[in-house]
């Protein structure tokens, strides 16, 4: 991408109806260029994702449909109304949809002081609806309106353990849509009280394979095709990682281009996909690591090509797919956005790390987050302390721990799953004494 200027033409040529129009906007500006169909080479980044979404020259439907799906889009920001949170310092958004990206990258000085490496986190639970899943659902809705098959007044379903769900909820109301939102029953409560709380319909279920027709994510298929609205399906739906192209971009920027890693869990993968995909463009050497919780299969397909873990060999597979009390994070099939990420290394983490990474954060930095941030900071540690002193490691604040109480940050709940709340005067660092070090040359 370096190198290659935007062309304007090739931009305008995607069209009023370009269903990514926000992240190709931002690409455009970036600098991921667009050649012409005729021109030799290889295409920029931003010609081959239009291509990919076969939208070049892409027009609304013909008719009602395109003028209802118009409306739809206009109040999610349109197409040419340009990136998420193009405001700036001081400037000016356009409804709740430009509240969402343009997230702060904050340095975590505990962290950073005990690797001697720059741990750096993207804040996404600064997005509106509190988490990065902002993102997602609005290129979700973006992409539907921008392709006709949302109007005024119809239903997006989703299944998700929470977050997805309660962005999905705040940015369908903005939009004049419904919608309807099945997750686990053994997720934290106030995940579906927040979607309620933003509109949405919540209905949560028993956690089963998703091989069975009442898994969370084949009920809200079946909802879509009965209430003849729109399946979000994040897991599946490319969006989600095109989404997160414009996070890799921002992140790219914030560093002034100077980093050494990322690294995060992946649940859908989508974040992991975009961010890598849009940092490894920019500069191949930047490294991409997977922290994997218990009982997920990533670990082993990124380092040895199987989708296989030790809970399945040693039969003790409970009632959930994965088990872990980390929410949102880890799983035991390949996702159409994960096949999308460029990851060069796999990392293991705990229940207890991530549980001990919750309170140091707290105690030492005053970030309250939930438990797939927290599990995304002991994988920066991790990635710190391999790398080395010297380093710049990236990671996401994916959300808050507000909507975590209940669960992970409960000392009643974690304590009866078998694990250690941790003392006063304890951190991180006194606790998982094998990560206390700065790495190669400490």
């Amino acid at each position: 991408m370096r190198g290659v200027a935007a062309a304007p033409a090739g931009w305008a040529a995607l069209g009023a109806a370009a269903a990514a129009g926000a992240a190709l906007g931002w690409a455009a500006a970036r600098g991921w260029g667009v050649r012409s169909r005729g021109a030799h080479g290889p295409p920029g980044a931003l010609a081959r994702l239009a291509a990919a979404l076969g939208l070049w020259g892409a027009e609304l439907p013909p008719g009602g449909a395109g003028e209802e799906a118009g409306k739809v889009l206009a109040r999610l920001g349109g197409v040419g109304g340009g990136r998420p949170g193009a405001g700036g310092l001081g400037g000016v958004v356009e409804g709740v949809a430009g509240l969402v990206g343009r997230t702060p990258l904050v340095r975590i000085p505990s962290l950073s002081a005990a690797t001697g490496c720059e741990i750096l986190a993207k804040a996404e639970f600064l997005n509106p609806g509190g988490s990065v899943k902002d993102r997602v659902a609005l290129q979700i809705l973006r992409e539907a309106a921008a392709g006709g098959r949302v109007r005024p007044g119809d239903w997006v379903c989703e299944g998700t353990a929470g977050s997805t769900g309660i962005s999905l909820a705040l940015l369908s109301r903005s939009a004049g849509l419904r919608s309807l939102v099945v997750m686990p029953d053994d997720a934290a409560e106030e995940k579906a009280e927040a979607v309620r709380a933003h509109g949405g319909e919540a209905v949560r279920v028993r956690p089963v394979s998703i091989a069975h027709p009442e898994h969370f994510v084949n009920r809200a298929r079946r909802a879509a095709e009965e209430r003849g609205g729109v399946f979000a399906d994040q897991f599946e739906n490319l969006a989600n990682y095109r989404a997160h192209l414009q996070t890799g971009e921002e992140i790219w920027e914030q560093c002034g281009g100077s980093l050494d890693a990322f690294v995060c869990a992946a649940g859908t993968g989508g974040t992991l996909a975009g961010v890598s995909q849009a940092l490894k463009e920019r500069d191949p050497r930047v490294r991409v690591f997977l922290i994997d919780p218990p009982g997920s299969s990533l670990y082993n397909r990124v380092q040895r090509g199987v989708m296989y873990t030790r809970e399945e060999a040693e039969g003790k597979r409970l009632k959930n797919p994965f088990d872990t009390v980390t929410e949102g994070i880890g799983i035991n099939r390949l996702t159409a956005n994960f096949l999308q990420a460029a990851v060069d290394t796999a990392l293991r983490g705990t229940d207890q790390e991530a549980v001990d990474m919750a309170r140091h954060l707290l105690q030492e930095d005053g970030l309250f987050v939930g438990s797939s941030s927290a599990m995304n900071c002991v994988g920066a540690v991790k990635v710190a302390q391999r790398l080395g002193p010297g380093h710049t490691v990236v990671t996401v604040l994916c959300d808050g721990g507000n909507r975590h109480l209940s669960k992970f940050h409960s000392q009643s709940y974690l304590e009866a799953a078998g694990l250690q709340w941790p003392r006063d005067g304890e951190n991180f660092f006194s606790r998982n004494t094998a990560l206390s070090g700065k790495g190669p040359g400490d």
